[in-house]
Parts: C-alpha cells; sequence; structure tokens
C-alpha cells in the first residue's frame, strides 16, 4: 500500500499525549498542531458522498457558503474516532479552471478565502479506480495548492472483481502524495485515512516528496499528463462484464431504451399503489384511533377542538402518504445506486437536444422529481448563464415529491381500481404516469419557447460518467430513506402544522358568548358556523374565480394556503372537512368525492401539475437569479398555464363523463 510507513499508529484523543514518532530515516519527527479541518473533494460519481457518511455518520450540518447557492456540507469525523476533526464536503466537480460557481467555491475553500470558512489543513482527493485516466485530471490542480493530500482511490472492489490493475506504489512516487485503495460503499480500508492524518498532523515524512508538477495550461494538456501517470503506474482499466455490455446494448438501444425506461417508471408507479395504499390505509386507521384517545383525555371545550380539529385533523391527513412517499424513493434509489438513472440520462438528452436544451440540464431536472430547491441549486454546474437560467425557469414543472399526496388523495377518491392485461396494468398508475408525463412535457415545451425566442444559446456538450452496474447496498437505501422521511416529519411538525393551525383558527373565528336563559347565570363560548367564519368568507370571495375549474369555495382555501408548500393543501381540507359538521365523520377521500365531481378532481390535479405553488423555490430562484423578475414571470407563467390547462380539463371530462 502506498501510503505505507514502517511505524503503525493507532488514533488518539485529543487530551492524550502523542507518543513518540520515528520517521523512515529511524529519527524522532517533531509533533505538530493538531488538525482541525479536512477538506473531502472529487469528481461526481465518484462515492465521496458515500464516503463522506461513512466518516461522519450522518453527524453533519448543511448550509449554504456565504454569498453563492453552493451547498456546503460538514461534519465532525466521529465515526473513525477523531470528533475533534471537522470534515468540509466540496462540491463534486472534474476540475479547478472551470467558471462554474461549483469550481470557483472549491478554490475559495481550498486557499482560505471563503468567508467563515476556514482553510484546510489536509485534503482526501477521492477518485474512481475504475476511470483513471479522466478522474485524475483533477489530482494535479488540487496539488498545486500545496496542501498535504491524501489520493483515495474509491471503488477498489469494482476495480478487483473486473480485472483492473494499479501499483499504487508507483502511482504515489508519480504523484509525490500517499496512495490507498478503498471502498467507501463496503467500508474496506478506510482505517489508512486516519493513519494518514495522524501523521500529517504530526508530520511525518513517509519517503515521499511533492513532484514538481508540469504546468497544465488547457484540459488536453492535463489530460495527457494524467495519461503518462497512468501508463507508468502500470493501470489496466478494468473491462466492463459480458452481461453489463449486453444490458447496455438493450437499456441504450434507441427504440428499446425509452420503451424500458417508460415501463420501469409505470411499474415503479404501480407498485407505490398497488402495496403502498394499503400501508397508507393501515396508518392512518392507527392515527385516527390515536387520536381518538388522545380526544377523550381531554375535557369537551375549546383545547379539545384545537388539538383534534386544528392540529391532528390537518397534519394526520398528510402523515397517511408517508408510506407511498417512502416507496416512490426507495425505488428511485435502487434504480440511482444500480447505475440505471444514469443510462436514464442519457436516453433523455437526446430528446432534450431535439428541443434545444443543454444535455447538462438533466441532472438538475431528474433531482427536480424529488424537490425543485436542490435541483435549482444544482444548475450551478451549468457555466452558460443563459442556459442555467433557462433550466431553472422549466425546473419547477418537473413533478416533485410534494405533489404526490395531493395526487394520491385525488386518484384514490375518483380514479377506480381497474386492472388490466391481467393485473399487469392498473388504471390508478396510468393516471399517475400520465401526471408526470405532462409535467415534463411542459417542461420541455416552455425549454423550446425560451430557446427559441427569448434566450438563445449554443448546446454545451454533455459529459456523463456511466457508473457500473452493482447491486444497490441496504445502508444505502435506508439512510436515503431516513433522511426523506425526516424531511417529510419535519415539515408536518412545523410548516404543515402552522398552516392547519392558522386554517382552523380562521375557520372558528368571530368567537361569540353564549349566555343561559335570561342571562342570570353562566355563559360558554361558542365557535363561528364554517360558513360564517373568516376563512368562509375568505372562499365564498374567491369562489367566482375558481368555480369554472370545477373548485368549491374550500378547494379555493386550500389552493391560497399550499402556495407555502403544496402538500399544505392535503392538511388545509383535513381541517376544514374536519370542523364541518356535515363531514366531520366521514374520511376526507368520501368528503370530496360528495363536494366534487370528477371534472373538477381531474382539474385539481392538473392545476397542481402546472403551477407554482411553493415559496421555497420561489425563494431560491431568487437568490439564483439574484432578482425578484424570474420568479414573478415563473410564478405568473406557470399560474396562467395552470388555470388555463385545469380550465379546460373541467370542461372536457365533464362533457365526456358528465
Amino acid at each position: 500500500m502506498s501510503c505505507h510507513t514502517p511505524t503503525a499508529l493507532a488514533d488518539a484523543p485529543d487530551d492524550v499525549q502523542l507518543p513518540e514518532l520515528i520517521g523512515p530515516n529511524g529519527k524522532p519527527v517533531k509533533q505538530a498542531v493538531k488538525l482541525k479541518t479536512i477538506a473531502l473533494i472529487g469528481p461526481p460519481n465518484c462515492g465521496k458522498s458515500t464516503l463522506f457518511n461513512r466518516l461522519t455518520g450522518l453527524r453533519q450540518k448543511t448550509a449554504n457558503y456565504p454569498g453563492v447557492t453552493v451547498d456546503h456540507h460538514s461534519g465532525r469525523m466521529k465515526a473513525i474516532g477523531r470528533p475533534d476533526l471537522t470534515l468540509i464536503d466540496l462540491p463534486g466537480i472534474y476540475s479547478l479552471a472551470t467558471y462554474s460557481e461549483d469550481a470557483r467555491v472549491a478554490v475559495d475553500v481550498l486557499t482560505g478565502k471563503m468567508p467563515g470558512v476556514p482553510k484546510p489543513d489536509v485534503v482526501l482527493l477521492v477518485l474512481d479506480a475504475t476511470h483513471m485516466n479522466r478522474q485524475l485530471m483533477l489530482a494535479a490542480p488540487v496539488f498545486s495548492i500545496g496542501l498535504p493530500t491524501l489520493v483515495l482511490l474509491n471503488m477498489a472492489d469494482q476495480l478487483e472483481s473486473r480485472g483492473g490493475k494499479l501499483d499504487t506504489l508507483a502511482l504515489a512516487k508519480e504523484l509525490g502524495h500517499p496512495v490507498a485503495l478503498i471502498s467507501a460503499a463496503e467500508g474496506t480500508n478506510l482505517d489508512v485515512i486516519p493513519d494518514f492524518l495522524l501523521r500529517a498532523g504530526a508530520k511525518l515524512d513517509d519517503g515521499l516528496r511533492p513532484v514538481q508538477l508540469p504546468i497544465l495550461q488547457s484540459a488536453a494538456s492535463c489530460r495527457s499528463w494524467a495519461s503518462q501517470v497512468t501508463q507508468r503506474s502500470a493501470y489496466q482499466s478494468p473491462q466492463a462484464s459480458l452481461w453489463s455490455r449486453r444490458l447496455d446494448s438493450v437499456l441504450l438501444d434507441r427504440v428499446w431504451g425509452p420503451l424500458i425506461f417508460l415501463a420501469v417508471v409505470f411499474a415503479v408507479f404501480q407498485v407505490v399503489f398497488t402495496l403502498g395504499q394499503p400501508l397508507s390505509d393501515g396508518l392512518g386507521d392507527l392515527l385516527t384511533k390515536l387520536g381518538a384517545q388522545v380526544a377523550q383525555l381531554l375535557p369537551d371545550n375549546w383545547l379539545r377542538a384545537l388539538l383534534r380539529d386544528g392540529l391532528w385533523n390537518g397534519v394526520q391527513s398528510v402523515l397517511v402518504f408517508l408510506p407511498q412517499i417512502l416507496l416512490l424513493f426507495l425505488f428511485i434509489g435502487v434504480l440511482e445506486d444500480s447505475g440505471y438513472l444514469a443510462r436514464a440520462a442519457l436516453i433523455a438528452d437526446r430528446l432534450m437536444r431535439a428541443i434545444g436544451l443543454n444535455g447538462k440540464a438533466f441532472i438538475p431536472l431528474l433531482s427536480a422529481y424529488a424537490c425543485a430547491v436542490p435541483a435549482i441549486m444544482a444548475t450551478r454546474t451549468i457555466e452558460n448563464k443563459r442556459e442555467r437560467l433557462a433550466t431553472i425557469l422549466i425546473a419547477p414543472f418537473m413533478t416533485c415529491s410534494a405533489r404526490l399526496p395531493i395526487y394520491t388523495l385525488i386518484i384514490a377518491a375518483f380514479i377506480p381500481n381497474h386492472m388490466f392485461l391481467g393485473g399487469l396494468l392498473g388504471l390508478r398508475a396510468m393516471v399517475m404516469l400520465g401526471l408526470y408525463v405532462i409535467g415534463f412535457l411542459a417542461a420541455l415545451v416552455t425549454a423550446r419557447l425560451l430557446n427559441s425566442r427569448v434566450m438563445k444559446a449554443s448546446n454545451a456538450p454533455f459529459i456523463l460518467e456511466l457508473p457500473q452496474y452493482r447491486w444497490p447496498t441496504p445502508r444505502s437505501l435506508a439512510l436515503r430513506l431516513y433522511d426523506r422521511a425526516k424531511l417529510f416529519l419535519k415539515k408536518a411538525g412545523t410548516i404543515i402544522l402552522a398552516c392547519t393551525f392558522l386554517v382552523w383558527l380562521l375557520s372558528v373565528l368571530p368567537v361569540h358568548r353564549v349566555y343561559d336563559v335570561a342571562g342570570l347565570s353562566g355563559s360558554r363560548v361558542q365557535f363561528a358556523d364554517l360558513t360564517t367564519s373568516v376563512i368562509g368568507h375568505i372562499g365564498h370571495f374567491i369562489e367566482p374565480v375558481i368555480r369554472p375549474l370545477g373548485f368549491n369555495w374550500k378547494i379555493g382555501i386550500g389552493l391560497l394556503s399550499s402556495i407555502v408548500a403544496r402538500e399544505v393543501i392535503v392538511g388545509t381540507l383535513g381541517t376544514l372537512y374536519g370542523v364541518d359538521p356535515t363531514t366531520h365523520a366521514v374520511g376526507l377521500q368520501t368528503a370530496l368525492r360528495h363536494d366534487m365531481t370528477l371534472g373538477g378532481a381531474v382539474a385539481l390535479v392538473v392545476f397542481f401539475a402546472f403551477a407554482m405553488q411553493c415559496t421555497s423555490t420561489l425563494a431560491v430562484v431568487r437568490r439564483e437569479t439574484n432578482s425578484w423578475k424570474w420568479p414573478a414571470i415563473q410564478f405568473a407563467y406557470m399560474t396562467v398555464v395552470a388555470y388555463t390547462a385545469a380550465l379546460v380539463t373541467n370542461i372536457v371530462v365533464s362533457h365526456i363523463f358528465g
């Protein structure tokens, strides 16, 4: 192993005096001031995030770097026994010389110019060992900064299993920095990291000297240098397995590739409904019983009404969709970790280029299916400002997970569970897939309009490293679901809870005091009737505008509340129908079927497929564009599209089905 030295070192707590270290020359080495900050850097898809989670044990903080919108992930390295060290996860980049915001942030952090972020003492450079010829291009500019660097060649398990070879000692001598083969996914050979950090903190000379690297003026000369280094290191590129080549020949086929992709997506939705609906129903029954038991312990007064109607009914209406959301993200995680989503990116790139959209935009748009906020932030990898702006403007059209609760609620309430082809094809899954498709088509049409009329720009090449097929690890999938559940529950316990409380409060105001007969003794508080309450007046005021869409005033209140966050509408409707004496004893789905026509129900999900109902997204667009002009235009455009599409949908569906 290239980072081997004659002395084996054990990790030590901060308050313990380190033992005397003996260098290769047999002389004691003076100890230096302890390390504080470690930088983790590497190209995209090299396994850097997996390693970060391994080293920090998920004890991380997420923020933005000052003045920019690039994510700032940091955490204490407690998982390897070094809670005194802070690990900073830098953006995944291929070069430090590009004009992207990611590269500028990486340079500023490594050189100590980022305000509020300490200059790193040591760098951990993560590279994919199966693609050394291209990955090594990042090494030269990182080394030139002059910080002690450990080169971690990740995915060593794949390198070995596929017949690849590398002389790590020869590579270490070429680079002048220690090199180690590791597997972040399997957690193998990670003990070299605390060993290196201890040596770096003690300034141990392990026999390696920094190599005077040539000044690389262009990407081509960097590529040439990387190729020469890998050749002198006896690097043998691993071969793709036979079954991987056969899979790619089918999955990347111009005809079969898109068809298989659609089949996979449909299968995901089918399972989400088939398995997720019973789980949601079971969770709903459990929450209902729990709420009833808690309510019995409270006196029959305003406090019970507040907790049951104002808080529990609204939040419970959203929580029941947690199983379906987790199922969706489970399948997305399987597709991503297996390497299939990268192939899907190539398939979609052909279509996107046909309408003038930058191929680099696909990755942000793909992540928008989880949430538009990080997707918009991910556009920082697009160097061309016009192309980046176009991607920002169309990203909210992609169907994010926040739309799933309202989609699932309406589909389960109004769409019968008819099955076709022997149970393989479900009507509900087809409707759900259709909603995802129309959102994607709206993004493509909008991009085409922007490219042809507003912001013409030349297309940049789409560079994507295709990962090898591999089985997703249970740990990785579990962490993904844990993060998603935590975010969902956090939103349910803060934003949704606050909105449902406000809706309940406005639905019972004004409050009147009612006295007994002749007013001789005692009085009690009486809440306003729902239709005469403050929120009832607001709803009836806006009802003429939304009535052509097939919506009543309660749906209108839900639309207003969902501007904060899309899924809030479910909690709002749960609260409104929960305090309505005519519907509080029935489920939300039953109440909606009583209040809405099929045309209005379909129009509602179509409206949500297009509308910009998310304050957080508007805020991040404003921050990315440094102006309120573009988020205002974006909100107005998407609202007009949503209203028009919902109006047409209600008319057509009502005409066909009555």
